[in-house]
């Protein structure tokens, strides 16, 4: 297949709205880093990630603006660099109009499947919550950190492990309880308001229209193992699935990845139901 079957006017290697979507994130991450530095680093994060529906921070448009910022610049070269790999190729077989549309599309779904996890996952750690605080016990306690492993990810593990020890140790001890009460009651205010930032959702549903559009193109991981287009998204996608299921990985939003590349996919085989192209 040669570039020039893509579409009229030939193949284009940064087209229009990749590269305006890559200047567009440059200079929000830039505002970003000159925020942290003048102190609105919060103010920023609060008005313009996404936060869960739950929350009193959410605001509606933030399903757009989230898409736009990054957590740091690596993030955003990762982000930036998969949407160039595999949007360019979309956009040069669509219109740039037809792969904005999808972009945004994709971005939104994942933004709604990120927003649905977020509030199944908080409605389990409210019940937790709940039942520590009805019957505060050390063995509540362990199973209640076990059950939320990303309790480490906000406060310090030796402090945990120290506190879950001296509760162990003196489990009728005022302070203890306390310190335990506080512990598990600002988890789930954290939990709460943790923002979301990314274009991860929408460059995911690329991949999908990529590799449904493309699927025995090749692709080289870490720049010498070749796969097939079909084969990476594939696994790719089982993998999210199952770190997802096992919320690992972090603070990544792996369901948010599975909503973009969903809408990806339907959103293709939707446009070309009555265009059977060959499959490159």
């Amino acid at each position: 297949m040669s570039y020039q079957q893509i579409r009229p006017g030939g193949f284009e290697v940064l087209p229009p709205v990749i590269k305006n979507l890559i200047i567009i994130n440059g200079i929000v991450l830039l505002a970003q880093y000159t925020g942290e530095m003048w102190g609105y680093k919060e103010w920023i994060s609060n008005t313009f990630a996404l936060h869960n529906v739950q929350s009193s921070l959410f605001m509606p448009h933030q399903l757009v603006t989230h898409l736009f910022m990054h957590g740091d610049f690596f993030h955003f070269l990762f982000n930036m660099f998969a949407l160039w790999m595999f949007g360019s190729m979309l956009e040069n077989m669509w219109t740039a109009k037809r792969f904005l549309i999808f972009y945004i599309l994709c971005g939104l779904g994942a933004a709604v499947m990120h927003l649905a996890t977020l509030s199944l996952e908080f409605h389990f750690i409210q019940k937790e919550v709940s039942e520590f605080l009805n019957r505060p016990t050390p063995g509540e306690l362990n199973a209640f950190i076990k059950s939320n492993p990303s309790i480490y990810r906000y406060f310090d593990a030796l402090k945990i492990s120290e506190l879950i020890t001296a509760f162990d140790l003196s489990p009728s001890s005022e302070n203890h309880l306390d310190v335990a009460k506080t512990l598990v009651v600002d988890f789930e205010k954290v939990s709460l308001n943790t923002p979301t930032v990314g274009a991860s959702g929408a460059v995911f549903g690329c991949l999908a229209a990529f590799g449904y559009l493309f699927p025995n193109t090749l692709i080289y991981l870490y720049f010498f193992f070749p796969i097939k287009a079909k084969w990476f998204v594939i696994l790719y996608a089982a993998a999210e699935l199952w770190m997802g299921i096992r919320n690992s990985g972090g603070n990544v939003a792996h369901f948010a990845h599975l909503g973009g590349a969903l809408i990806g996919f339907l959103l293709v085989v939707y446009w070309n139901k009555k265009n059977r192209r060959t499959f490159y």
